[in-house]
């Protein structure tokens, strides 16, 4: 007959909790078990910290992108102008979230300052495109003005202004610009296919590489001036959308006003190889750190070994009661559950400890120089701690499954008892 103490429920905790917190017989099984702790919150402590440096510069270089590119962008399923009448213009702008609304051209430019060339994208701007992009509150010198089509302006990105050799703000001399020309049949004078002309700079703005070595922004009417583009053409149009707007909703509208014959784009899929390389290497970098949890497994499967092997006759007390072998096998368990929880606590808490330095006092700068910040960004998310915790309590319960899968193939022996 089972004694009643043994059918009560989770008494496999109580045992888990008496062999945890008592002194073992033998120094060693103590020293492994706190070695086993230590490991585990060494590595969770690790683990979290490296994904936190890693969401500080990801959300640095996204809200860099998202100063640049817009929250929605239409732009031609085929070929590289669309044509948006003032009725579809109309139904953009009562579209349920859209606050802006601003008609782009781009197109490749050559740009030369005396003797200095640079191969840009041109992008012809309107008036509201202050309100849909970002440019403008990263300016490096001057200010944001795109001119007109008489008297356009330039705004440089820093490393277009860097090649010219030119001082955006102070720049006296104009801008030589060679824009294409549309043209039709066979031109035997090449120069016939360029259109040439000169713009003053205004400004020069500092983003991020991709965008300051290749962009240079100037006036809608002069880039359509020069392309021959009608008041209704356009490359693409940008629109600023509130965060509350429902994307699925957007994009829905967004298509049924302009058809098949122009894509909508929100953020994601304006630069999908930025966010799933970092994606990828966030992942990468979690299970190459994972490593780390899985080294810190063998020492608690140590741990737990030499604590079974002292516990032999516990265990056949046990099984002389009427213990079965899962209430065997559970309480080793939930030791090795025991050891592995107190070790990522404390691993989460030094973390989070420790990134809550870097991010109120900036303890570790970034060396260099070059970069726009001087410390390492930090940025702490809750799923960080549920994924960590996830991935503990996995490798905690295949750590102690040897272990406690031994404990419960013991046999009692009436000799040794």
């Amino acid at each position: 007959m089972i004694p009643p103490l043994l059918k009560k429920p989770r008494m496999h905790l109580l045992f888990a909790w008496r062999y945890f917190k008592a002194p073992k017989s033998t120094q060693a099984i103590n020293w492994i078990a706190r070695i086993s702790v230590l490991a585990m919150a060494i590595g969770t402590a690790a683990l979290i910290l490296v994904l936190s440096v890693f969401n500080g510069f990801e959300g640095m270089v996204k809200s860099l992108y998202s100063s640049f590119y817009p929250d929605w962008r239409l732009v031609p399923a085929q070929g590289k102008v669309i044509t948006l009448t003032a009725a579809q213009l109309r139904s953009l702008q009562k579209i349920t979230g859209v606050e802006a609304i601003s008609l782009v051209i781009e197109e490749r430019a050559m740009l030369q300052a005396g003797q200095n060339q640079a191969l840009v994208t041109l992008k012809g701007v309107d008036t509201a495109y202050t309100h849909v992009s970002g440019v403008s509150q990263h300016l490096e010198s001057g200010q944001f003005a795109v001119g007109t089509a008489d008297d356009p302006l330039l705004v440089l990105g820093a490393g277009v202004e860097a090649a010219l050799g030119v001082l955006a703000d102070r720049n006296l001399e104009p801008i030589t610009v060679y824009l294409p020309r549309k043209t039709t049949g066979l031109q035997v004078d090449w120069t016939e296919s360029i259109r040439v002309d000169t713009a003053q700079t205004a400004a020069s703005f500092l983003i991020q590489q991709d965008f300051d070595d290749q962009y240079a922004i100037t006036s809608l009417d002069f880039m359509r001036e020069q392309l021959g583009l009608t008041a209704e053409q356009a490359s693409g149009v940008e629109l600023r959308v509130n965060s509350m707007a429902h994307a699925a909703t957007v994009r829905s509208q967004l298509e049924s006003i302009m058809g098949r014959e122009v894509v909508a784009e929100d953020r994601y899929e304006q630069n999908k190889t930025l966010f799933k390389v970092m994606r990828t290497e966030r992942w990468i970098v979690y299970g190459v750190l994972s490593l780390i949890l899985i080294v810190a497994a063998f020492t608690m499967i140590g741990a737990l070994t030499m604590l079974v092997l002292e516990k032999q006759k516990d265990i056949q007390v046990l099984q002389a009661l009427g213990a079965s072998k899962q209430l065997v096998q559970r309480i080793f368990l939930t030791e090795g559950l025991l050891l592995s929880m107190l070790g990522s606590g404390i691993g989460m808490l030094l973390a989070y400890g420790l990134a809550w330095l870097q991010i109120t006092y900036h303890l570790i700068p970034l060396e260099g120089g070059s970069f726009l910040i001087d410390y390492y960004p930090v940025a702490v998310k809750a799923e960080d701690f549920f994924l960590i915790a996830g991935t503990v309590l996995v490798i905690a319960i295949a750590a102690s499954w040897i272990p406690a899968a031994r404990a419960a193939t013991y046999q009692i022996s009436l000799q040794e008892m």
